[in-house]
């Protein structure tokens, strides 16, 4: 298998790693601003202006925020921790959509407050945030539609009929109705049916139905959508040879949807908006750790200083994530499972993956790490989680999340000579 490409050599990580030790998570801003930029001229088409709500959940972490501000992303979020995040670098308003499941009525409130585009998840969430709100519904307001058997899903994401998300179509019907009973001036529909997904033939069936549920929605019920939001999912090639979706192809087929179908019905313009994480950041990320042991049992192993609590896909989803040796490319190669410490038999990086033949001491890169990475972490076994590191070019990087501390893992705790 080929190898991926690292867009920094072995003395820079070893620079870095002497200033903030092994693993961290580095990720690389400059090529965040260009794939930031793309997506935007890819759908610069749009009427009102395209925006991406980047998913927080992906990458939370408020420098990396602050740098899709500044490319003219808003925020997705799914909890009061992300709605704060945003509100820290300046994202507000309609600039974010509070998207959320199960929500408590706090959150709710706090959305509110922040003037955020809400998205409720069930037709019983209207009764239950009205009553959130002392009584009162705000004027903009968005449904999360699953379409059931109409879409596939996927491995990620599961099927749609079976997911907790969303509401019927027939519900989707009865709640613009409600919503306009109740006073609601604004509507928008939004929908999210796939993860990592790298059909680009996906995405562009996703807005054709919406840009249909739209003119059904408004000649059955009045209730005129002024924006869509086609959700996320859009993949990463996470495997050499695999190729990225590419964005100005989407962007032009969606239009031609747009075009198609709801400028003749008489419902442009229309705002389109998406709130993708994963393939804004995650192919910009890397985990550096450093080879502390090799074993040769019945299998051959390498053993890392991260572990699971630092990524956690390939155990969650048997997700690969390729693996680079930095000091040993173009060398001898063998097969090995590429493991972490965690007392558990599913923590491994890698499963008979053939890699370039690691040294102990050697540092080892796993790439795309820039998404449902360090955001995963746990600590299990008392791991502690690691740092993260925004890397400028050369040797110009900065620190944006110092390593966890014993002192910050026992800090909750109320128990003497456990605060250090």
């Amino acid at each position: 298998m080929s190898a991926k490409k690292l867009p920094f050599t072995l003395g820079q990580l070893e620079s870095i790693a002497a200033q903030v030790g092994t693993p961290f998570h580095l990720y690389d801003e400059a090529a965040m601003r260009a794939n930031a930029h793309a997506f935007n001229a890819a759908f610069a088409w749009v009427p009102g202006g395209f925006k991406n709500f980047y998913a927080v959940k992906a990458l939370p972490n408020p420098h990396v925020l602050a740098v899709l501000k500044a490319e003219g992303f808003g925020g997705d979020c799914s909890s009061l921790a992300e709605l704060r995040l945003c509100e820290a670098v300046g994202i507000r308003g309609e600039d974010i959509v509070f998207t959320s499941n199960d929500t408590p009525a706090e959150e709710y409130r706090e959305a509110d407050r922040l003037g955020a585009l809400i998205n409720l998840d069930d037709i019983s969430h209207i009764a239950f945030l009205e009553q959130a709100l002392g009584g009162r519904l705000p004027e903009f307001l968005c449904f999360r539609y699953n379409p059931g058997p109409l879409k596939a899903g996927n491995a990620i994401i599961g099927k749609p009929e079976e997911a907790k998300y969303g509401f019927t179509r027939e519900q989707i019907i009865e709640g613009y109705r409600l919503l306009r009973a109740k006073g609601v001036k604004r509507f928008a529909l939004h929908t999210m049916v796939a993860s990592n997904e790298l059909d680009p033939a996906y995405f562009v069936e996703t807005a054709q139905m919406l840009f249909d549920l739209a003119i059904e929605v408004f000649r059955t019920t009045g209730a005129r959508i002024e924006l869509l939001n086609l959700g996320g999912g859009i993949g990463i090639p996470y495997r050499p040879g695999q190729q990225a979706v590419d964005l100005a192809a989407v962007g032009q087929a969606i239009k031609a949807a747009y075009e198609r179908t709801l400028v003749p019905a008489g419902l442009a313009p229309m705002r389109i908006t998406m709130e993708c994480g994963r393939m804004v950041t995650g192919p910009y990320g890397y985990l550096v750790s450093r080879v502390l042991h090799k074993k040769a049992t019945y299998k051959n192993y390498v053993g890392l200083d991260s572990c699971m609590a630092n990524l956690m896909r390939p155990a969650l989803y048997g997700s690969y994530h390729h693996i680079s040796v930095p000091a040993r490319e173009g060398g001898p190669r063998k097969t090995y499972d590429v493991t972490g410490s965690l007392c558990e038999n599913n923590d491994k990086f890698a499963i008979d993956r053939e890699i370039a033949d690691p040294a102990i001491g050697d540092l080892l890169v796993i790439h795309d790490t820039g998404a449902h990475g360090h955001a995963m972490g746990f600590n299990y076994n008392g791991k502690l989680r690691s740092a993260e590191v925004l890397w400028q070019g050369g040797t110009n990087y900065r620190l944006i999340r110092r390593a966890e501390t014993l002192a910050d893992h026992f800090a909750t705790l109320d128990f003497p000579g456990l605060k250090s």
